[in-house]
Order: C-alpha cells, then sequence, then structure tokens
C-alpha cells in the first residue's frame, strides 16, 4: 500500500481541496474503486486502523486542517460483517445517525461520523478527533469470505479532523465571570461589614458644635442610631439650623437632608 507525504500534492498553487460529499463519492471513491484514475492524485492509500489520528496528518498529501485517505476495512469477527475499530492506542466510535448521499436522486453512498477514543473500550476517554468515513450503497460486504479472509471492505474513503472544543472554551470564561462575580460580591460584602465596625463616628451636633477641636478624637465607643451608611457617606435625618454667610445674612435650613463625608471637615458653602 503506497504512502506519500503531503509534499506531492499536485494542485497548482492557491488552490484548496474542499470537495463535497457526493464528490467525494462520485469522483474519488468510485474511481478509486473501480481501480479508475481519480481527478487529482492527492489522496493517499493507507490503513488508517495502524495508526492514531495524530499520527495521520503527517501521512497527508495536503497541509489543510483536515485530512482525506483511502482505507481497507476489516471485520471485527470472522463471520460477521461488523468492521474492526481497534486503533494503536484506542478505538473509533460511531456517532449519530448515518448520512445517505444521493446524487442526480440516486443514491450513491453512506456517510457516517465517529469519534475517537484513547483506551480500551467501554471505558475509553474521548477526545477531540473526528472521522467522516464515506462508503459506496453497492458496496460488497463479503468478499473472499470463502477463504476466511477479513477484509469487510477493499476501499472506503475517510476525512480526518481536529474538532475545535467551543463548547469547553465557553464553559471556562462562564466558570471564570462567575469566579470574578463572587470574589466582587464577597469583597462588596467585606466592606460594608467593616464600614458597619468602624465607630469611630460622631452624632451631627458634635460634628456641627463650634466647640468641638477638629483635631479631637472620636469616641469608638459611641453608636450613631439615626444615621444610614451607604459606603463612607453619613446620611442624617431632617434637621433644623441657622448658618450666616459671608453678608452677616442668617439663612435658615429647616428639614433639609444633609450628606457628610465621615473623612473629611464639614464645610458648608453658600
Amino acid at each position: 500500500m503506497e504512502i506519500i507525504g503531503r509534499n506531492s500534492s499536485n494542485l497548482p498553487p492557491g488552490f484548496r481541496f474542499h470537495p463535497t460529499d457526493e464528490e467525494l463519492i462520485m469522483c474519488y471513491l468510485k474511481n478509486q474503486a473501480t481501480s479508475r484514475p481519480c481527478p487529482v492524485s492527492i489522496i493517499p492509500e493507507i490503513d488508517i486502523y495502524k495508526f492514531d489520528p495524530w499520527e495521520l496528518p503527517e501521512k497527508s498529501r495536503m497541509d489543510e486542517k483536515e485530512w482525506y485517505f483511502f482505507s481497507p476495512r476489516d471485520r471485527k469477527y470472522p463471520n460477521g460483517v461488523r468492521p474492526n475499530r481497534a486503533a494503536v492506542s484506542g478505538y473509533w466510535k460511531a456517532t449519530g445517525t448515518d448520512k445517505e448521499i444521493y446524487s442526480r436522486s440516486k443514491h450513491v453512498g453512506v456517510k457516517k461520523a465517529l469519534v475517537f477514543y484513547k483506551g480500551k473500550p467501554p471505558k475509553g476517554i474521548k477526545t477531540d478527533w473526528i472521522m467522516h468515513e464515506y462508503r459506496l450503497s453497492e458496496s460488497k460486504s463479503n468478499p473472499n469470505k470463502q477463504n476466511g479472509s477479513m477484509r469487510l471492505d477493499e476501499w472506503v474513503l475517510c476525512r480526518i479532523y481536529k474538532k475545535k472544543n467551543i463548547a469547553r472554551n465557553q464553559e471556562l470564561r462562564v466558570e471564570e465571570s462567575k469566579l470574578g462575580q463572587n470574589v466582587t460580591n464577597s469583597c462588596d460584602a467585606n466592606y460594608e461589614q467593616h464600614l458597619w465596625e468602624f465607630d469611630y463616628l460622631t452624632s451631627i451636633s458634635q460634628l456641627l458644635d463650634e466647640n468641638v477641636q477638629h483635631n479631637s478624637t472620636f469616641n469608638n465607643q459611641e453608636t450613631i442610631s439615626n444615621n444610614i451608611v451607604t459606603r463612607g457617606i453619613e446620611k442624617y435625618h431632617p434637621v433644623q439650623m441657622q448658618i450666616s454667610n459671608t453678608d452677616g445674612v442668617k439663612l435658615d435650613m429647616i428639614n433639609q437632608t444633609i450628606f457628610l463625608n465621615p473623612l473629611c471637615e464639614p464645610k458648608i458653602m453658600f
């Protein structure tokens, strides 16, 4: 069986190999099965089950994100028709339902999706390696059975690629977002708790008393029962007071709500 490296591609510069399912069946797999030349000799012949999927890209003829191979299929049991999906360090497991391939309303082939698992079934570890297996609808499943051959199909066409784990990345981003939100909420709760624990504030009468020195020490045991603390700003209940402006005219402030920062000197400007 011929294995040729990726530098043997006959595609001109700038061209990419992205055939449809119908083209893979009608133009490549059917020609390969009937020993006719393919439009481009770009798909190598290799038994993919003799390798792990991460070893296959270097055996392809194209440097793309997906790799194509013609591969035979063997039987799992001598008298059965189930294919042997075992590889070197794991196995391929079918997933989903088979897709029927049509060409001009004629059924020409079947597409099967498989996922590679590392280890032994049924406790294998799922990986991100995916295979799409294409087989002809008229494929004979019992050639040379009378001779005890384990060959199930001479050729199937396999497309191998590694899936981007988008779902897992989204889960990680959600977990990081929740963690950040929990840290923020925890910090906010601790901050508010510490504000209540600081008993260095005095009553409104002490803050406005002209006889109180600005550098006097606050009584840590005194409690302000009528204040509402919000992020270091004290909101006091309405009071009645008289304040003189620069012209000596007394101004009455009746039932005015006053906001004071306990960390700054109380100043009222007019």
